[in-house]
């Protein structure tokens, strides 16, 4: 480890703050999503812009200590401990600016879906968002992003256009299919190994509505509503993406009272297309006589929540993995492993549709070029004390090992635990993330949850 830093040299130089140990707001900027996740970097710095950025990328490097990028901490357990390191959080530069002629929204590091997709579809476009409007745009785009859109549109990764990046060696780089397009290839999907992103542009789409809601029917329908589903999705155009889930609302005063500590099975869906086909689409799922059918068109905005996220920081474990496929019998398995009567605390559990643009590779695609499986199963529980972590995570492996016969691997965003990452990767785009890693950041200077190691000679 180098000399002691000099904060007050960072904080004369950079126009964002700079917080140490014990100063008003430090313990603030350390938080995250997950309240289990229990950060203590040495120093923090929220930056007001791209060159206070390349600043403590700078001052960090002369100093060996590591730089860790991050919004609104999703997904930052995988991290681990943070001693010695440089939390670098991005919620100052939340900049927006979308141009609705050439259908392109350019967003700053700590913007958020809720500072975007509002603006996006009161112009009547739409942006490949995910289920819930409080994740980091930037985050969630280089993790792959799997979105509401995703089987008629692809991956969010796969629709952007250019991507600012702050390097290890404290330069600021602009890459884009022409410039740096090895970069541009492993920021799309292979994660925030490479660099610091301080700014991302990427593709809307001419969106002014879609038909889109959530069927609730009596939790001890679990079994024939998902088997249900699951043939149903063997049957609906790409322009259709679902969720079939068992969850458990907690006791929470935010949850409306109809829904507040009750369990229900549900069936999420967004369809690309108009009311009257979309209505067709849903009639064989209606007609198992829901008790709450909520489907009706909504312009892009009104499918943020659709997941009903919670959007207040609690302490959780979470556990996912891709499905190749999922037979009827796979889901008798899977609800008497989690569903009623099995005494399973998950607040949620669920198997998302995929398949469609999300089997296809397109040319010019990024590190993630496809999701490789036709589902994926993902699980989260409230975890308040260690006692409820090690139960919540036994589980979620009991979730998992019901649907052991359908493994598939792993999708970067949806893995909340520290994993190999060449797990994540087939063989020949984890290579080639490493040689990426290797020419940007051969040290190791910027950390991610899910690094990807520089190969070496």
């Amino acid at each position: 480890m180098g000399a002691e830093p000099d904060v007050a040299t960072l904080r004369a130089t950079v126009r964002g703050a700079v917080l140490e140990p014990g100063d008003e707001g430090f313990d603030e900027a350390r938080g995250t999503y997950n309240l289990v996740v229990d950060q203590r970097p040495a120093l923090i710095v929220v930056p007001a812009d791209a060159q206070d950025v390349v600043t403590v990328i700078r001052y960090a490097s002369h100093r060996a200590m590591r730089v860790v990028p991050q919004r609104t901490g999703h997904n930052a357990e995988p991290l681990g401990d943070l001693a010695g390191a440089v939390l670098l959080r991005t919620d100052a530069m939340r900049e927006v600016r979308i141009d609705a002629e050439r259908r392109r929204a350019l967003v700053g590091a700590g913007a958020k879906w809720e500072d975007v997709v509002p603006s996006a579809s009161e112009l009547g476009l739409a942006a490949l968002h995910g289920s819930t409007p409080d994740v980091s745009v930037v985050g969630y785009t280089l993790g792959g992003g799997l979105g509401w859109y995703a089987r008629a549109l692809g991956l969010a990764c796969n629709s952007v256009t250019g991507i600012q990046v702050a390097t290890a060696d404290g330069v600021l780089r602009w890459v884009d299919p022409d410039v740096e397009p090895e970069l541009f290839w492993a920021l799309r999907g292979g994660g925030g190994t490479f660099g610091v992103v301080t700014a991302i542009e990427f593709r809307l789409y001419p969106v002014t509505e879609v038909y889109a809601g959530v069927l609730f029917f009596p939790w001890e329908r679990s079994a024939e509503v998902l088997r249900a589903w699951e043939a149903w999705t063997r049957t609906v155009p790409d322009e259709m993406t679902s969720v079939g889930r068992i969850m458990q609302f907690p006791p929470f005063p935010e949850i409306p009272e109809p829904m507040r500590g009750k369990a229900f099975v549900l069936v999420e869906g967004v369809y690309l297309g108009d009311e009257e086909t979309g209505a067709q689409l849903m009639e064989p799922l209606r007609r198992l006589g829901p008790l709450l059918d909520t489907f009706a068109m909504v312009p892009p905005a009104g499918i943020a929540e659709l997941h009903m996220d919670p959007p207040q920081p609690l302490p959780y474990q979470s556990d996912s993995m891709v499905l190749t496929d999922v037979t009827q019998a796979d889901i008798d398995r899977f609800v008497d492993a989690i569903g009623p009567g099995s005494g399973s605390p998950l607040v949620s559990v669920e198997i998302r549709h995929l398949g469609g643009e999300l089997d296809r590779v397109r040319r010019g695609s990024g590190a993630l070029s496809r999701m490789p499986g036709s589902y994926i199963l993902f699980g989260v529980g409230i975890a308040p004390d260690p006692a409820g972590v090690q139960t919540v995570r036994q589980w979620l492996a009991t979730m998992k090992e019901s649907l052991r016969d359908q493994a598939g691997g792993l999708y970067l965003n949806f893995t909340e635990k520290a994993v190999d990452p060449a797990e994540i990767f087939p063989v020949d785009v984890y290579e080639r993330l490493r040689a990426v890693r290797a020419s940007v950041d051969p040290n190791g200077l910027i950390r991610a949850n899910h690094e990807i190691p520089a190969a070496r000679d």
